[in-house]
């Protein structure tokens, strides 16, 4: 076994990952069986480690609050934490949705974004079929250190922000949509093909990944690196 992992022939932990990265490994908690997430937080939790679980379902979470009652779930966002050391929280991150249908993404980039030490605003339901929500907010949205910006259909909502503001932007494209939005795959490229400047994209409907970037950028603004 090595120091800077645990071996428990299924899994390799990356225990080693919170003093390399600052950060504690994340759980995909899909496609894991319960007795495996048991094995897999049982061995961070003895290792005195935070841990967060992805795209965990319903039923994973309540097997795992059986072991572990002191486990916070989050089930539109499908995130499960386990906090044994307190969180700093450092500066402000804001996320914006297009439509209610795309909250469930962005409750997974908000719970993300404060595990790993961020303050979190939302500001949803303000996409570009009524932009005049959006304009109500803009201003409120500008005291962040980062904004994500989460809509599946076309997409606009990321790169009209961008537009806007001198902040770093995290475009989240999400498969809400119709059928020609191509499960977001149409988010996705009006995303990337954004003619405004410096805005940055993460996969479809990967909230943790813009949450977790976004946490990133956000304490070194806070800390001034």
């Amino acid at each position: 076994m090595s120091e800077k992992y645990i071996d428990i022939n299924f899994a390799k932990l990356d225990t080693d990952r919170q003093n390399r990265r600052g950060a504690s490994e994340a759980v995909f908690c899909e496609c894991k069986t319960n007795e495996q997430l048991i094995k897999i937080f049982t061995e961070f939790k003895n290792k005195g480690q935070n841990v967060i679980g992805t795209r965990t379902s319903k039923e994973q979470a309540e097997n795992l609050k059986k072991v572990f009652p002191e486990i916070e779930y989050n089930e539109q966002g499908r995130i499960v934490t386990l906090i044994q050391k307190p969180v700093e929280k450092l500066g402000e991150i804001a996320i914006c949705t297009g439509g209610t249908g795309d909250i469930p993404v962005a409750e997974e980039a908000a719970e993300t974004a404060q595990f790993y030490g961020s303050n979190v605003k939302t500001y949803y339901d303000i996409g570009v079929a009524g932009i005049h929500r959006l304009f109500d907010k803009i201003d409120e949205i500008k005291h962040a250190n980062v904004i994500i910006a989460v809509a599946g259909m076309e997409g606009a909502l990321g790169g009209i922000i961008t537009g806007l503001v001198d902040i770093p932007v995290i475009a989240v494209p999400t498969s809400v949509g119709y059928g020609s939005s191509m499960k977001g795959l149409s988010a996705l490229l009006t995303m990337l093909n954004s003619c405004s400047e410096g805005m940055t994209v993460v996969n479809i409907d990967n909230g943790f990944n813009a949450g977790y970037s976004a946490s990133q950028i956000n304490k070194l603004i806070t800390r001034g690196k």
